[in-house]
């Protein structure tokens, strides 16, 4: 019993992995739509991306880490 509530635990820990691939999605996709509008900006852009990048990634191996400490850890 104790086993099957590990495995639903860790399964929906792991939607934080489906939401960091969205926020990816949406920082990239911020990007390209605020170079289109003005080319002028693109290294102050970049910059700023890749930091945004740097934190929703950070939030999905979070997210990854807590469903392994559930399976193995708990």
């Amino acid at each position: 019993m104790l086993k099957k509530g590990k495995l639903i635990g860790a399964g929906l820990a792991l939607f934080g992995l489906g939401g960091a691939a969205v926020g990816v999605g949406l920082v990239f996709a911020a990007y390209i739509a605020g170079v289109s509008r003005n080319p002028a900006l693109q290294a102050q852009l970049f910059s700023i991306t890749i930091l945004g990048f740097a934190l929703v990634e950070a939030l999905g191996l979070f997210a990854l880490m807590k469903s392994l400490m559930m399976l193995y850890a708990i």
